[in-house]
């Protein structure tokens, strides 16, 4: 969406970064500054299999939704009963990404004997138990297709996750993403994690003097993705301090491309861009980020306020029912961390279970079972 920029936006440009967020008092210990040296020593603190009675909660819901036709935005908790499954899934947001690592994988969906309709089905009834569904992107797809669409990134509304690109470190504009594997590549395409409360801890021990800069607010393209009334870009800091929680949003990639899309957004010092190339260093550091293969059926949960997210390349398969495929969930739990009002410029509201996601003019919500 094309937007003017006034003279008072450009005069954005030149204002000096200010630190706003405060510090916390030091490092941060907890089971949240986890690194990925341990962590592939211990796939059992990470990786959890359905069971066999969740498994048949799953097929019966999933079931009993399909032959009801009840409509895919009617999916929740009372349209999705599974006793044995919920009791799992509260366990997994309370416990796994809310209070201790941040992320998780459920193994074992039988994902080859589901048809697409019924993948998605079963995998909105299992989110439908961690929260509320939110706009993954401006057509405002509450269901989204993870899939190479042959897009060229050098569009300025084009996304990452619609090209076979290497996705660089980063965060979701939501509490909880989710992924579903219905197909793998031909080769790459490895999902990466990282701890941002360990990225935090690293640039502390090794760089303090660079650790301000990331506390100041950085303009970051919204790639064309623009809500009524706001810029092109919305700024936020990259770690917030707020009630006792160390907070990460983050995508270097677009903090990058708004400096060379949006003259009026304010120009980063050789500091920030010093502190940025740093977190991105760290981020890739083998002895610090973790790198997963996905397999078919695999469900991964990542709290976005304390886990950065990537992927390789990838070489996908040329027959067009081969390629890779996964599906996405932006969710907002009602229990989420409280988070500091600088995050309702691109979360659009602050309230836990209603905000995240991505809304503009154009935005009508929807699900969709196929891509777009």
């Amino acid at each position: 969406m094309p937007m003017n920029i006034t003279a008072g936006d450009a005069a954005q440009a030149s204002v000096a970064p200010v630190l706003s967020s405060p510090m916390p008092p030091g490092p941060m210990t907890g089971p949240a500054a986890w690194t990925g040296e341990v962590m592939r020593k211990k796939p059992e603190c990470w990786i959890f299999s359905l069971e066999g009675a969740e498994l048949a909660e799953i097929a019966a819901a999933t079931a009993a939704i399909e032959r009801s036709g009840v409509p895919l935005g009617s999916i929740s908790p009372a349209t999705f009963p599974a006793r044995k499954l919920a009791e799992r899934l509260r366990w997994l947001l309370d416990d796994q990404l809310m209070s201790g690592p941040g992320f998780a994988v459920l193994r074992g969906l039988p994902i080859e004997d589901f048809t697409l309709e019924q993948a998605a089905i079963a995998y909105l009834g299992v989110g439908s138990h961690l929260g509320s569904f939110r706009s993954q992107n401006a057509k405002g797809h509450l269901l989204g297709h993870v899939r190479d669409l042959g897009l060229d990134i050098r569009e300025k509304s084009t996304r990452y996750y619609q090209t076979t690109r290497q996705l660089d470190y980063h965060t979701d504009s939501c509490d909880i993403v989710g992924l579903l594997c219905l197909k793998t590549s031909k080769f790459g395409g490895a999902s990466r994690v990282v701890s941002s409360v360990t990225l935090y801890n690293e640039i502390l021990a090794r760089r303090p003097d660079l650790l301000p800069e990331l506390f100041h607010a950085f303009p970051t393209d919204r790639r064309g993705e623009i809500p009524p009334g706001l810029l092109p870009w919305f700024e936020i800091p990259v770690f917030n301090w707020y009630e006792g929680k160390l907070s990460a949003i983050y995508s270097g990639q677009y903090i990058r491309s708004a400096q060379v899309n949006h003259p009026g957004a304010r120009r980063l010092t050789d500091r920030e861009h010093e502190a940025l190339d740093l977190l991105d260093s760290l981020a890739d550091e083998p002895r610090l980020r973790l790198e997963m293969e996905f397999r078919p059926g695999d469900m991964q949960f990542l709290h976005n306020h304390q886990v950065f997210h990537s992927r390789t390349d990838f070489e996908d398969w040329p027959e067009p029912e081969r390629k890779r495929h996964l599906l996405r969930l932006w969710v907002s739990p009602l229990s989420g961390r409280p988070l500091p009002q600088t995050y309702a410029d691109r979360y659009g509201s602050i309230v836990p279970g209603e905000r995240g996601g991505i809304m503009t003019r154009e935005t009508e919500l929807k699900f969709v079972t196929t891509p777009e």
